[in-house]
């Protein structure tokens, strides 16, 4: 039975070398692409678009208030509650047009980089099983450090495969 752990633990090392380990960096695949740089400019289009109606939004709120500052000492006590109140509303509905528009940038970020991330992922697995490896992690995935000597950078590779996609 020592002689059987022994033999393992002197092969292990040997087992693990013949495997292949590769690295990437799939952010930067990302953005050399035709397709991420489109998505990106519909999406800064998209964020200044929702960005322009809110400011229009504060303008008219300032508007009101201001306003309402001016006319207070002269309104009869309903007519202030009544402004307040429409002040109010109108915040109310500036804080809502916030969090929509923060909603619908990210469902429309999702949807329109899924086919692109797809596409990345696809290259990559492609790559993997091509070139036999066991495993090819993504740089951006936070690891302190990836062995050069052990790990293969197959970002070039992944470039090629997604132009060969096309």
């Amino acid at each position: 039975m020592k002689k059987l752990i022994l033999m393992l633990m002197l092969c292990a090392p040997m087992a693990m070398s013949a495997q292949k380990f590769g690295h990437v960096d799939a952010q930067s695949v990302m953005q050399n692409l035709p397709e991420f740089m489109k998505v990106r400019g519909e999406l800064e289009a998209q964020a200044k678009q929702y960005d322009n109606d809110l400011k229009l939004m504060q303008d008219e709120i300032q508007k009101k208030v201001d306003n309402y500052e001016k006319s207070k000492s002269t309104m009869n006590a309903t007519k202030q509650q009544e402004e307040e109140k429409t002040i109010q509303d109108l915040l109310q509905k500036f804080q809502q047009a916030q969090q929509d528009n923060q909603q619908a940038f990210q469902k429309a970020q999702q949807e329109k980089m899924q086919p692109i991330m797809t596409k990345v992922m696809t290259a990559i697995k492609n790559v993997g099983k091509a070139g036999g490896y066991v495993y090819i992690m993504d740089n951006a995935s936070g690891i302190p450090y990836i062995s050069d000597t052990l790990s293969k950078d197959v970002t070039a590779d992944v470039k090629a495969e997604i132009a060969k996609m096309k």
